[in-house]
Protein backbone atom coordinates (compact mmCIF):
# COMPACT_ATOMS: atom_id res chain seq x y z
CA UNK A 1 0.00 0.00 0.00
CA UNK A 2 0.93 3.55 -0.72
CA UNK A 3 1.88 5.50 2.40
CA UNK A 4 -0.44 8.24 3.14
CA UNK A 5 0.34 11.88 2.22
CA UNK A 6 2.40 14.46 4.84
CA UNK A 7 0.16 17.37 5.51
CA UNK A 8 2.17 20.36 6.37
CA UNK A 9 0.75 22.79 8.54
CA UNK A 10 2.06 26.39 8.86
CA UNK A 11 2.49 26.74 12.69
CA UNK A 12 0.86 29.78 14.23
CA UNK A 13 3.66 33.08 14.49
CA UNK A 14 3.53 35.11 18.14
CA UNK A 15 4.33 38.09 15.91
CA UNK A 16 2.02 38.23 13.20
CA UNK A 17 1.71 36.97 9.56
CA UNK A 18 1.32 38.85 6.85
CA UNK A 19 -0.70 38.54 3.33
CA UNK A 20 1.11 41.27 1.37
CA UNK A 21 -0.37 42.06 -1.72
CA UNK A 22 2.18 44.03 -3.94
CA UNK A 23 4.31 45.01 -7.02
CA UNK A 24 7.54 42.64 -7.40
CA UNK A 25 10.74 43.73 -9.00
CA UNK A 26 13.38 41.13 -10.26
CA UNK A 27 16.25 43.91 -9.14
CA UNK A 28 15.86 46.93 -6.78
CA UNK A 29 13.29 47.50 -3.84
CA UNK A 30 9.77 48.82 -4.61
CA UNK A 31 6.65 47.02 -3.90
CA UNK A 32 6.82 43.34 -1.84
CA UNK A 33 10.58 43.85 -2.51
CA UNK A 34 10.96 46.55 -0.06
CA UNK A 35 8.03 45.65 2.22
CA UNK A 36 8.92 41.81 3.24
CA UNK A 37 12.53 41.81 4.19
CA UNK A 38 11.60 44.85 6.94
CA UNK A 39 8.46 42.99 8.26
CA UNK A 40 10.44 39.52 8.39
CA UNK A 41 13.38 42.06 10.22
CA UNK A 42 10.84 42.84 13.23
CA UNK A 43 9.96 39.17 13.46
CA UNK A 44 7.02 38.89 11.10
CA UNK A 45 5.62 35.78 8.80
CA UNK A 46 5.38 37.66 5.50
CA UNK A 47 3.60 35.78 2.61
CA UNK A 48 3.76 38.26 -0.50
CA UNK A 49 2.00 37.48 -3.62
CA UNK A 50 3.43 39.45 -6.34
CA UNK A 51 0.63 42.25 -8.31
CA UNK A 52 3.24 42.23 -10.99
CA UNK A 53 6.58 40.60 -11.59
CA UNK A 54 8.62 42.98 -13.74
CA UNK A 55 12.59 43.31 -14.40
CA UNK A 56 12.76 46.18 -12.75
CA UNK A 57 10.67 49.06 -11.81
CA UNK A 58 8.99 51.55 -14.24
CA UNK A 59 11.08 54.48 -13.76
CA UNK A 60 13.77 52.96 -16.01
CA UNK A 61 13.91 53.66 -19.49
CA UNK A 62 12.33 49.78 -19.84
CA UNK A 63 10.64 47.23 -18.26
CA UNK A 64 9.13 43.78 -18.93
CA UNK A 65 7.08 41.11 -17.33
CA UNK A 66 3.75 39.80 -16.34
CA UNK A 67 1.08 41.43 -14.91
CA UNK A 68 -1.41 39.29 -12.45
CA UNK A 69 -5.06 39.82 -12.86
CA UNK A 70 -7.81 39.16 -10.55
CA UNK A 71 -8.96 35.90 -11.25
CA UNK A 72 -5.15 34.81 -10.76
CA UNK A 73 -5.41 36.02 -7.13
CA UNK A 74 -8.22 34.62 -6.16
CA UNK A 75 -6.77 30.97 -7.42
CA UNK A 76 -3.82 31.55 -5.35
CA UNK A 77 -6.03 32.13 -2.27
CA UNK A 78 -8.44 29.47 -2.81
CA UNK A 79 -5.48 27.18 -2.80
CA UNK A 80 -4.48 28.37 0.52
CA UNK A 81 -7.95 27.94 1.72
CA UNK A 82 -8.43 24.61 0.42
CA UNK A 83 -5.34 23.62 2.65
CA UNK A 84 -6.69 25.49 5.71
CA UNK A 85 -3.69 28.22 5.28
CA UNK A 86 -5.81 31.06 5.32
CA UNK A 87 -4.95 32.45 8.52
CA UNK A 88 -3.59 36.05 9.03
CA UNK A 89 -3.26 38.60 11.57
CA UNK A 90 -2.43 40.95 8.70
CA UNK A 91 -3.27 42.03 4.85
CA UNK A 92 -0.98 44.70 3.43
CA UNK A 93 -1.97 46.25 0.21
CA UNK A 94 0.21 48.55 -1.86
CA UNK A 95 0.11 49.60 -5.55
CA UNK A 96 -3.07 48.24 -7.75
CA UNK A 97 -3.26 48.92 -11.07
CA UNK A 98 -6.48 47.67 -12.37
CA UNK A 99 -10.59 48.08 -10.79
CA UNK A 100 -10.85 44.26 -11.31
CA UNK A 101 -7.68 43.29 -9.39
CA UNK A 102 -8.84 45.77 -6.75
CA UNK A 103 -12.23 44.54 -6.29
CA UNK A 104 -10.87 40.90 -6.13
CA UNK A 105 -8.60 42.22 -3.23
CA UNK A 106 -12.12 43.56 -1.73
CA UNK A 107 -13.04 39.56 -1.78
CA UNK A 108 -10.19 38.25 -0.25
CA UNK A 109 -10.39 40.96 2.78
CA UNK A 110 -14.15 39.32 3.57
CA UNK A 111 -12.57 35.91 2.89
CA UNK A 112 -9.43 36.62 5.45
CA UNK A 113 -12.03 38.50 7.82
CA UNK A 114 -14.29 35.35 7.26
CA UNK A 115 -11.50 33.33 8.98
CA UNK A 116 -10.28 35.86 11.40
CA UNK A 117 -12.41 38.63 12.18
CA UNK A 118 -9.91 40.60 13.58
CA UNK A 119 -7.63 40.52 10.76
CA UNK A 120 -5.99 44.30 10.43
CA UNK A 121 -5.99 45.52 7.44
CA UNK A 122 -3.17 47.98 6.42
CA UNK A 123 -3.65 49.97 2.79
CA UNK A 124 -1.75 52.14 0.67
CA UNK A 125 -3.81 54.17 -1.22
CA UNK A 126 -1.10 54.45 -4.19
CA UNK A 127 -2.83 55.98 -7.10
CA UNK A 128 -0.76 59.42 -7.60
CA UNK A 129 1.67 62.20 -5.98
CA UNK A 130 2.70 65.61 -6.09
CA UNK A 131 -0.79 66.16 -8.43
CA UNK A 132 -0.66 63.43 -10.89
CA UNK A 133 -2.39 60.40 -11.07
CA UNK A 134 -0.36 57.03 -11.91
CA UNK A 135 -3.85 54.63 -11.89
CA UNK A 136 -6.81 54.70 -13.93
CA UNK A 137 -9.20 57.84 -12.54
CA UNK A 138 -11.78 54.98 -11.64
CA UNK A 139 -9.97 53.84 -9.15
CA UNK A 140 -10.38 56.42 -7.25
CA UNK A 141 -14.05 55.87 -6.26
CA UNK A 142 -13.39 52.68 -5.41
CA UNK A 143 -10.69 53.42 -2.84
CA UNK A 144 -12.52 56.11 -1.76
CA UNK A 145 -16.06 53.83 -1.34
CA UNK A 146 -15.23 50.22 -0.98
CA UNK A 147 -11.67 50.27 0.14
CA UNK A 148 -11.20 52.62 2.77
CA UNK A 149 -14.19 51.55 5.00
CA UNK A 150 -12.89 47.82 5.18
CA UNK A 151 -9.32 49.18 6.14
CA UNK A 152 -7.65 49.09 9.51
CA UNK A 153 -5.05 51.40 9.03
CA UNK A 154 -4.39 53.88 6.28
CA UNK A 155 -1.65 55.33 4.40
CA UNK A 156 -1.81 57.93 1.84
CA UNK A 157 0.59 60.65 1.03
CA UNK A 158 -0.88 64.54 0.59
CA UNK A 159 -2.40 64.36 -2.85
CA UNK A 160 -3.71 60.42 -2.17
CA UNK A 161 -5.59 62.08 1.35
CA UNK A 162 -6.99 64.51 -0.91
CA UNK A 163 -8.63 62.41 -3.60
CA UNK A 164 -10.52 60.80 -1.29
CA UNK A 165 -11.55 63.01 1.16
CA UNK A 166 -11.91 65.77 -1.69
CA UNK A 167 -10.32 68.14 0.79
CA UNK A 168 -7.05 70.40 -0.45
CA UNK A 169 -4.79 70.33 2.46
CA UNK A 170 -2.69 73.30 2.69
CA UNK A 171 -2.28 73.93 6.30
CA UNK A 172 -1.72 71.23 9.05
CA UNK A 173 -5.18 72.15 10.32
CA UNK A 174 -6.48 71.06 6.96
CA UNK A 175 -4.32 67.63 6.87
CA UNK A 176 -5.88 66.98 10.78
CA UNK A 177 -9.41 67.77 9.38
CA UNK A 178 -8.67 65.28 6.21
CA UNK A 179 -7.46 62.24 9.18
CA UNK A 180 -11.37 63.11 10.86
CA UNK A 181 -13.08 62.67 7.47
CA UNK A 182 -11.54 59.21 6.97
CA UNK A 183 -11.70 58.07 10.17
CA UNK A 184 -15.34 58.48 10.08
CA UNK A 185 -15.33 56.35 6.73
CA UNK A 186 -13.77 53.13 8.49
CA UNK A 187 -10.04 53.39 9.62
CA UNK A 188 -9.23 53.82 13.28
CA UNK A 189 -5.78 54.30 12.45
CA UNK A 190 -4.78 57.28 9.28
CA UNK A 191 -0.87 58.51 8.66
CA UNK A 192 -0.62 61.32 6.24
CA UNK A 193 2.82 59.87 5.23
CA UNK A 194 4.18 63.26 3.43
CA UNK A 195 2.27 66.74 3.55
CA UNK A 196 4.46 69.60 2.05
CA UNK A 197 3.22 72.75 3.91
CA UNK A 198 5.48 76.05 3.20
CA UNK A 199 8.23 74.05 2.04
CA UNK A 200 8.23 71.94 5.08
CA UNK A 201 8.04 68.46 4.73
CA UNK A 202 5.70 66.59 7.58
CA UNK A 203 4.04 63.63 8.72
CA UNK A 204 0.18 64.03 10.26
CA UNK A 205 -0.74 60.72 12.62
CA UNK A 206 -3.84 59.95 13.66
CA UNK A 207 -5.49 57.70 16.04
CA UNK A 208 -8.80 57.37 16.41
CA UNK A 209 -9.09 54.88 19.60
CA UNK A 210 -12.94 55.04 19.77
CA UNK A 211 -16.14 56.33 17.55
CA UNK A 212 -17.20 58.26 20.20
CA UNK A 213 -14.16 60.06 21.14
CA UNK A 214 -11.97 62.25 19.09
CA UNK A 215 -8.79 61.08 17.46
CA UNK A 216 -5.57 61.77 19.12
CA UNK A 217 -3.20 63.64 16.74
CA UNK A 218 0.18 64.18 16.01
CA UNK A 219 3.16 65.44 13.49
CA UNK A 220 6.43 64.24 13.07
CA UNK A 221 8.80 67.13 11.14
CA UNK A 222 10.73 64.95 7.93
CA UNK A 223 13.84 66.67 7.04
CA UNK A 224 14.61 66.89 3.70
CA UNK A 225 17.12 65.14 1.89
CA UNK A 226 18.43 66.05 -1.58
CA UNK A 227 17.53 62.68 -3.60
CA UNK A 228 14.63 61.00 -4.73
CA UNK A 229 14.48 57.39 -3.66
CA UNK A 230 11.93 54.63 -5.00
CA UNK A 231 10.49 52.08 -2.70
CA UNK A 232 10.13 54.59 0.06
CA UNK A 233 6.28 54.63 0.09
CA UNK A 234 6.41 50.95 0.15
CA UNK A 235 8.84 50.59 2.91
CA UNK A 236 6.96 53.44 5.28
CA UNK A 237 4.35 51.25 5.08
CA UNK A 238 5.87 48.12 6.09
CA UNK A 239 7.43 49.44 8.88
CA UNK A 240 4.27 51.57 9.97
CA UNK A 241 2.32 48.19 10.04
CA UNK A 242 5.20 46.08 12.23
CA UNK A 243 5.70 49.22 14.67
CA UNK A 244 1.86 49.79 14.88
CA UNK A 245 1.30 46.30 15.90
CA UNK A 246 4.09 46.18 18.18
CA UNK A 247 2.39 49.57 20.12
CA UNK A 248 -0.90 48.76 19.31
CA UNK A 249 -2.17 51.99 21.92
CA UNK A 250 1.02 54.46 20.59
CA UNK A 251 0.93 55.29 16.88
CA UNK A 252 2.66 58.34 17.71
CA UNK A 253 5.61 55.95 18.82
CA UNK A 254 5.23 53.45 16.09
CA UNK A 255 5.64 56.34 13.35
CA UNK A 256 8.63 57.87 15.88
CA UNK A 257 10.71 54.29 14.80
CA UNK A 258 8.91 53.88 11.27
CA UNK A 259 10.51 57.76 10.52
CA UNK A 260 13.85 56.98 12.14
CA UNK A 261 14.51 53.71 10.40
CA UNK A 262 13.32 55.17 7.40
CA UNK A 263 15.57 57.57 7.16
CA UNK A 264 18.48 56.59 8.53
CA UNK A 265 18.27 53.64 5.45
CA UNK A 266 17.70 57.29 3.06
CA UNK A 267 20.89 58.94 4.21
CA UNK A 268 23.15 55.62 4.21
CA UNK A 269 22.04 54.82 0.31
CA UNK A 270 22.40 58.49 -0.48
CA UNK A 271 26.12 58.33 1.42
CA UNK A 272 27.05 54.99 -0.29
CA UNK A 273 25.91 56.39 -4.05
CA UNK A 274 28.17 59.86 -3.46
CA UNK A 275 31.08 57.86 -2.37
CA UNK A 276 30.49 56.01 -5.27
CA UNK A 277 31.40 59.04 -7.95
CA UNK A 278 26.96 59.01 -8.35
CA UNK A 279 25.07 61.97 -8.98
CA UNK A 280 22.30 61.59 -6.35
CA UNK A 281 20.48 64.52 -8.24
CA UNK A 282 20.23 62.77 -12.26
CA UNK A 283 18.19 60.33 -11.36
CA UNK A 284 16.14 57.75 -8.62
CA UNK A 285 18.17 55.69 -6.13
CA UNK A 286 18.13 51.96 -5.28
CA UNK A 287 17.71 52.46 -1.76
CA UNK A 288 20.19 50.21 0.14
CA UNK A 289 17.75 48.22 2.28
CA UNK A 290 20.21 45.18 2.86
CA UNK A 291 22.74 47.61 4.23
CA UNK A 292 20.61 48.85 6.93
CA UNK A 293 18.94 45.86 8.63
CA UNK A 294 20.39 47.37 11.41
CA UNK A 295 18.30 50.44 11.09
CA UNK A 296 15.28 48.88 10.54
CA UNK A 297 15.75 46.12 13.32
CA UNK A 298 16.71 48.70 16.06
CA UNK A 299 16.23 52.39 14.98
CA UNK A 300 17.63 55.17 16.87
CA UNK A 301 14.89 57.03 18.03
CA UNK A 302 16.00 60.24 16.06
CA UNK A 303 12.86 62.12 15.44
CA UNK A 304 10.09 63.03 17.96
CA UNK A 305 5.97 63.14 17.59
CA UNK A 306 4.71 66.15 18.75
CA UNK A 307 1.08 65.89 19.85
CA UNK A 308 -1.52 68.16 19.28
CA UNK A 309 -3.96 69.51 21.82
Amino acid sequence: MASPPILSLALPSNTGRVLSIQSHTVQGYVGNKSAVFPLQLLGYDVDPINSVQFSNHTGYPTFKGQVLNGQQLLDLVEGLEANNLLYYTHLLTGYIGSVSFLKSVLEVVDKLRSINPNLTYVCDPVMGDEGKLYVPEDLVSVYREKVVPVASMLTPNQFEAELLTKLRIGSETDGRKACNILHAAGPSKVVITSINIDGNLLLIGSHQKDKEQAPEQFKIVIPRIPAYFTGTGDLMTALLLGWSNKYPDNLDKAAELAVSSLQALLQRTLNDYTSAGFDSKSSSLEIRLIQSQDDIRQPKLTFKAHKYT
